[in-house]
This record gives C-alpha cells, structure tokens and sequence, in this order.
C-alpha cells in the first residue's frame, strides 16, 4: 500500500476513534446524572459541558506541548493525532467530577479543570506516552499502559481521592453511629444510556491507541484490542451479577454496569497483548474488585456517588499490574517496571492533587454551603432545575 493511501487511512481511523471517546462525554453526563437526585442533576451536566470545552482549549493551548512537545506525527496528519490525545484529556477530570457530585461547586471544579489539562495530566504523559523528562533517570518509567488503566483512569482516581478528603461526604450520607444511608439513583434508564455510551466509546479509546489500522497487521491488532475490551466488559458486568445475586440476593443494575465498566478499566492497559481468554479473568477480577472496592470506601466513610474509586483508581491499578502478570516477557514488561509506573503515577497525582485542590478550596470553597446543598446545586448553581415539575427531595 502507497504511503498517501496509508496516511489517509490512519488519519480517518484516528479522526474515528477520537470521535467515539467523544461520546464517552455524553456517556458520563448520563451516568452522573442518572446517579444523583433530581434536583442535582443541571449541576452534573453543567460541569460535564464545562470540562469537555476547558480541558480540551487547554490542552489545545498548554498541555499537549508539556505531553508531547511540538505538534507532528508520522504516519498521520498531526492534526488528526492531536484531536485523538485530545478526546482522552476530559476524562480525567469526568472521572473526578462524579465522584464529588452533589456538595460539589461547578466554578473550583472548573478551575482545577484547567490546571489538571493544561499541567498535571501532560506531565503523566510526559513520563509514560510523551517526551519522557525522566528518561536517564533513576524515576524513568518502563510501564506498558496502551490506552491509560494508569495514565487516565487511576490520575483521575488519585484526584477524586484528594478532592474527597478534602470537601468530605454528601449531607446524610453517614449516620453518627456508623450507618450508611442509601440514596438511591434518580432515573436507572439515564445511568444505563451513560454507562453503555462509555462502552461503546472504550472501542475508540482502546482501539484507537494501537496506532495504525493501514495494514494487515495493524488491522488484526485493532480488531484483537477491540474484541478484547470487549471481552473484559462482558466478563466484568457477570461478575458482579453473579457476586451480588450471592452476597445480596440482589441484581443491582448500578452495580452490574459499573462491574463492566470495572472490567473495561481493567483491560486497557494491555488489551494488544492478550490472548481471547486472559480478558474473561482480567475483566471479571475487575467486576469483584468494583463490588468489594464499594463496600470497602463506604466503610472508610469515603462518599462515592458514582463508584469512580472502585472502577477508575481500583481496576487502573489491576489492569496495569495484570499487563505484569499476564504479559511480561521478561524484557520491556515485567511486573516491577509496571508496579513502579503504578507508584510514582500515584504520589505525583494524589500529592499535586490535593495540594492544588486544598489551595483553590481556600479561595474558592469546594463545597456548597449547607443550605444550598439541602435545595440542590441545580437552583444555586445554574439557575435551571432539570426537572422543575418534580418536587424536590430533601
């Protein structure tokens, strides 16, 4: 195949792809706002809008040099490879949003938006898919993470974490003597809209990351990560099925999607790498670990609206340390350089994130005010209530 027809061809598959992690923007706002109550959720898609067109003019403008240095490509237009490392920015800061929805002010979120597009994200990316600022080094990453179970999902968990701890748990969410009171999701058909967007947008964000598409090769390896990823999801969303009908009696559908989503998470790192199989058990151990990650950040009093923690930061950790224990040859991937880039991802995301986030909380508090939270962020924040015919609940 000529060289012009091969650009061309990866140029559009790049543009494709980009264009599916797109819909995992609807994909989150859908979920987050299937999740929370009813007069919360103009505020979860307010800042879902918001991340998507800041995090990614930022990046436009600062990150993707601090990632990647100038723009270029080979293979493909540079244009096309820029929209493609675009797509993923947002997600990033979606991951955390959701987990800090209802108690969470859209104005500070924004602001950390910018600074994690345009600095903090780039630099993770610098050190593991980028220029590489640590290369020599005694802190240089040989960590294998394809589309990002580290660089994109734990990031945004490291800093979900941080803005937890910082802006505390939803009114009413714990009791004095230790209960947990349930607050249940406002519409369960928007949450599984979201959480199936999301899927069909990992085919994107997997796929995607491979490369090039424009030979055989390159398309059997497209084809292999995709069917893979899939693969994961499926086994992740049986898992929990099967754990909560054991452990409940219950066939939780929040917890089902969030079981696949667990197990998507959990394949990225290494989804070209894998035979059909190995993705059944990384992506069912991904579907445990949601419904036991749940349970265990409840009883720490860790308020999680969307179980980001369990899915995100959780199964970013196991899909990378899977790539170790499934995938290591020995050379390139062994299960120490992955749990190194596990570790040094996790101190420089959490430790900026919380100092970032404890900073822009003194000028611009996190948290809504006591009263405001009781009404809904969707009167005190936008002035639009969502569901304005629906009596609010308190």
């Amino acid at each position: 195949m000529g060289v012009e027809v091969s650009y061309v061809i990866d140029t559009l598959y790049a543009i494709f792809a980009m264009t599916l992690i797109i819909f995992m923007v609807p994909g989150f706002a859908m979920l987050e706002a299937g999740i929370v109550r009813t007069k919360n959720v103009t505020a979860v898609l307010t800042i879902n809008t918001l991340i998507y067109a800041i995090a990614s003019l930022a990046f436009l403008l600062v990150g993707y040099s601090i990632a990647f240095g100038d723009f270029g490509a080979d293979g493909m237009s540079k244009w096309a490879a820029f929209l493609f490392q675009m797509a993923f920015v947002g997600k990033v800061v979606n991951i955390m949003s959701g987990g800090v929805s209802e108690r969470a002010k859209v104005i500070p979120l924004a602001l950390f938006t910018i600074i994690m597009a345009a600095v903090v994200y780039p630099l993770v990316v610098n050190v593991t898919w980028g220029a590489n600022l640590l290369e020599g080094t005694a802190l240089a990453l040989s960590m294998y993470d394809l589309a990002g179970s580290t660089v994109i999902h734990s990031t945004g968990g490291w800093a979900l974490l941080a803005a937890i701890l910082i802006i505390g748990s939803r009114k009413g969410r714990y009791t004095p003597t230790g209960g947990i009171r349930v607050i249940p999701a406002s519409n369960i058909p928007l949450v599984t809209l979201g959480a199936f967007l999301l899927w069909i947008g990992w085919f994107g964000f997997n796929g995607g990351s491979v490369g090039s598409i424009a030979s055989k090769e390159g398309a059997d390896a497209v084809a292999l990560t995709i069917m893979n990823t899939n693969t994961a999801g499926l086994a992740g969303a049986i898992m929990v099925a099967i754990v909560m009908q054991i452990r409940y009696g219950k066939l939780d559908l929040t917890m089902i999607l969030n079981g696949a989503l667990g197990g998507l998470v959990a394949i990225t790192a290494g989804p070209d790498l894998y035979d059909i199989y190995t993705p059944i058990l990384i992506g069912a151990i991904g579907g445990a670990l949601v419904v036991f990650g749940v349970s265990f950040f409840d009883k720490l009093r860790i308020d999680d609206p969307v179980g980001a923690l369990s899915v995100h930061l959780v199964n970013g950790i196991w899909g990378t340390l899977a790539v170790g224990i499934f995938a290591s040859n020995g050379e390139d991937i062994t299960f120490m350089g992955q749990l190194k880039g596990v570790i040094v991802v996790a101190i420089f995301a959490f430790v900026v994130s919380y100092i970032l986030l404890y900073i822009i909380n003194k000028v611009l508090p996190l948290r809504a005010h006591k009263d405001e939270e009781v009404q809904g962020l969707d009167v005190e924040e936008c002035g639009v209530e969502a569901y304005p015919e629906f009596k609010r609940a308190f």
